[in-house]
């Protein structure tokens, strides 16, 4: 089967555009084939209808009764642990990461610049070194094997 992630009752999202974008949501109904009714009690969303173009689907899905109140979802929010698994996730690492840059004032970027210069300059001597001596090897290693003949 191709598609893993599917428009579904529990399915969790994370919002991608408008006034809540960078929060968890979870998908209560869904009203039509462009929009969703979702409510993210772990994450401060009301229960609101959102386009699924707004909306990125997880591997994430909870278990509830279909239009379940508010009080039902995030008790099976919580009963997931799907905060505590979104954290483990790479897009989530991402996220955050993205949003550190952005934070950066330009003394940070300059000193991050010049980190990775010199991480960099240490990352090449140590291959050259190891180069030369691999080069130093197999020269070594050819005239042994003439010498032999």
């Amino acid at each position: 089967m191709p598609f893993q992630r599917f428009v579904e009752s529990g399915r969790v999202a994370y919002v991608s555009d408008g006034p809540y974008k960078g929060k968890l949501v979870a998908i209560v109904d869904i009203i039509d084939q462009n929009r969703v009714l979702v409510d993210g009690p772990a994450s401060n969303v009301p229960r609101s209808e959102m386009r699924l173009n707004e909306l990125h689907l997880t591997k994430f899905r909870i278990r509830f009764p279909y239009t379940g109140s508010t009080r039902v979802v995030r008790k099976a929010w919580e009963a997931a642990n799907i905060n505590d698994l979104w954290k483990e996730t790479m897009w989530a690492r991402k996220v955050e990461a993205k949003k550190k840059r952005l934070e950066l004032s330009d003394f940070d970027r300059f000193k991050l610049r010049k980190a990775r210069q010199i991480r960099n300059k240490i990352r090449t001597v140590a291959f050259y070194r190891l180069k030369k001596k691999v080069k130093k090897v197999k020269v070594t290693g050819a005239s042994k094997k003439v010498e032999k003949k």
